[in-house]
């Protein structure tokens, strides 16, 4: 073998890296169109809410959604559930939530909230990103 052909091993490696390189970076960014959940727009998308359920802790004609991640269902003190939401037995995480956000009479059948439900998936992320920072 020539040393010329010896020369192109470097090279074929290098390429190999950088193919390597190019997939894990495609991996980490996710499938195509994905979208970054945003705060700010969260907020916006809460206006829709805003009629019904208030973030500081008062109930309204809904229950105040602050702290809603991670609570069960059906439990703010001094608010009057639906016997379907408080015998549900869930838990709102993040998925239960959007679940629900999008869908509320498909998760919890005979549930009283009026709200047909929010289909766009990218605004229940920013809904469920501002939610989170209700503490």
């Amino acid at each position: 073998m020539s040393h010329n052909h010896l020369s192109l091993f470097p090279a074929v490696r290098m390429g190999l890296r950088i193919g390597l390189l190019a997939i894990i970076l495609a991996v980490l960014a996710g499938p195509a169109g994905a979208h970054a959940a945003s705060v700010d727009a969260g907020r916006q998308v809460f206006a829709q809410c805003a009629a019904c359920h208030s973030v500081d802790g008062r109930n309204g004609v809904g229950p105040s959604l602050k702290g809603v991640l991670g609570r069960r269902a059906g439990t703010v003190p001094g608010f009057r559930y639906s016997r379907a939401l408080k015998t549900s037995g869930k838990t709102w995480d993040a998925d239960t939530l959007s679940a629900y956000v999008a869908n509320p009479q498909a998760v919890v059948p005979g549930n009283h909230m009026p709200f047909s439900g929010l289909p766009d998936a990218g605004e229940r992320a920013d809904l469920l990103a501002y939610l989170a920072t209700l503490k």
